[in-house]
């Protein structure tokens, strides 16, 4: 679990299942309609119980569709994180459509709203890079800034992206280490 400090603050890469992730807030990289669907988002849905679906569908309810690069928040109901932060991430649509404001928005929206909730410690997962085609060289160094800039900000004293498989894992790693040099916790 290699980490990296930034101002008191704590950013970390692990390989494994987001779902297990005992923090404060797992991020979803979710649909605009909240509707659980297949990747992480299934995956935080079906881990978390039907209440989930309950929640996310009152917030549809009250607010349309979330749109992307934005975020709102729910109970953690059956997984060990106490919350999840939804967010949608941008479709890559070969990056003319303002994916690069929108990947970072996502990020830095989350942490505000973990900031204001009194959320400590937040797991991300790599948000757009699955089924969104969001191309991994691209979408990597604009997460690691966002996730650095909210932890330098005091928005949470913990950070970390959970990443599914070892070349997953390895090539964040290798993009963290690029930018932030070898890492202070090893």
């Amino acid at each position: 679990m290699p980490g990296w400090i930034f101002h008191s603050a704590r950013l970390t890469l692990l390989q494994g299942d987001l779902t297990t992730a005992d923090v404060d807030a797992v991020v979803n990289a979710a649909n605009s309609g909240l509707l659980g669907g297949g990747g992480v988002d299934g995956a935080i849905h079906a881990a978390a119980g039907a209440r989930l679906l309950a929640a996310c569908r009152e917030i549809i309810a009250r607010i349309g569709t979330l749109p992307p690069g934005k975020a709102v928040i729910t109970s953690g109901f059956n997984l060990p994180a106490r919350h999840v932060i939804h967010t949608v991430g941008p479709i890559w649509r070969g990056g003319t459509q303002n994916e690069d404001a929108l990947l970072r928005s996502a990020h830095a929206e989350s942490l505000k709203l973990a900031h204001a909730h009194g959320l400590a410690s937040i797991a991300f997962p790599a948000i757009s890079c699955g089924a969104y085609g969001y191309p991994l060289h691209l979408a990597a160094p604009l997460a690691l800034f966002e996730l650095r800039q909210g932890l330098e900000q005091g928005l949470v004293r913990e950070a970390a992206l959970w990443l599914r498989g070892a070349d997953t894992y390895n090539f964040w790693r290798g993009m963290a280490e690029s930018l932030f040099g070898p890492p202070q916790i090893p």
